[in-house]
């Protein structure tokens, strides 16, 4: 593609990095920016430069947060007895969104992958495992995506936490195999969650 500028190439290149953007699409998103107030450009801008320079990951579950300990953390009317492990805060938006979920959570960042070369070491597992040891968690639910991937983390953590008192168990497979939490629709979601199994009990 013939651009008639360097600098409106170059921020369609920026654009097309964004996951799900192709060329086309950021060249009318620079389009619709040159078009538009300069200050709409400007606000876009700052607020992602002050997403980046100023977001902060929660110091209990390692969720996205504006404060050193994010909202969920910090609600004493939840009940901290009971940790949902998800893959990221994607997952976490997902599940709050259903209404069916009072407890908190612990986004791990990613799952085991050896193909992608991401190891137990590379996701936030050992923070995990030293919030159950040093706090009153009575158990742990298993929300991970019903992949490969996902199961092969579950049936780490599962492992790390055998010669424990603490009840860990896993949504309901009422999420398809192969799914991801975050697409998974919110009345499906929030049965899985309601009806969970013990972990045990799912891999029979």
């Amino acid at each position: 593609m013939d651009y008639p500028s360097l600098l409106l190439e170059n921020a369609v290149s920026e654009l097309s990095k964004l996951p799900g953007i192709g060329k086309r699409t950021a060249l009318r998103f620079a389009l619709h920016l040159l078009k538009n107030d300069p200050l709409v450009t400007k606000q876009l801008a700052d607020s992602i430069t002050k997403l980046r320079q100023e977001i902060k990951f929660c110091q209990v579950c390692n969720s996205i947060s504006d404060s050193d300990v994010c909202s969920i953390c910090s609600e004493t009317k939840r009940a901290h007895s009971i940790v949902c492990v998800v893959e990221n805060v994607r997952d976490v938006m997902a599940i709050e969104h259903t209404h069916q979920y009072n407890g908190v959570y612990h986004v791990l960042g990613g799952v085991i992958s050896p193909i992608e070369g991401i190891g137990a070491k590379d996701i936030d597992i050992e923070h995990l495992i030293s919030r159950i040891k040093t706090t009153d968690i009575e158990e742990v639910i298993m929300a991970l995506p019903t992949t490969v991937e996902g199961d092969t983390t579950s049936f780490y953590i599962n492992k790390l936490l055998a010669d424990s008192s603490i009840k860990v168990s896993t949504i309901a497979r009422g999420v398809s195999i192969g799914d991801t939490i975050e697409f998974a629709d919110e009345i499906t979601l929030g049965r899985s969650i309601i009806n969970r199994l013990p972990f045990s009990e799912m891999y029979k």
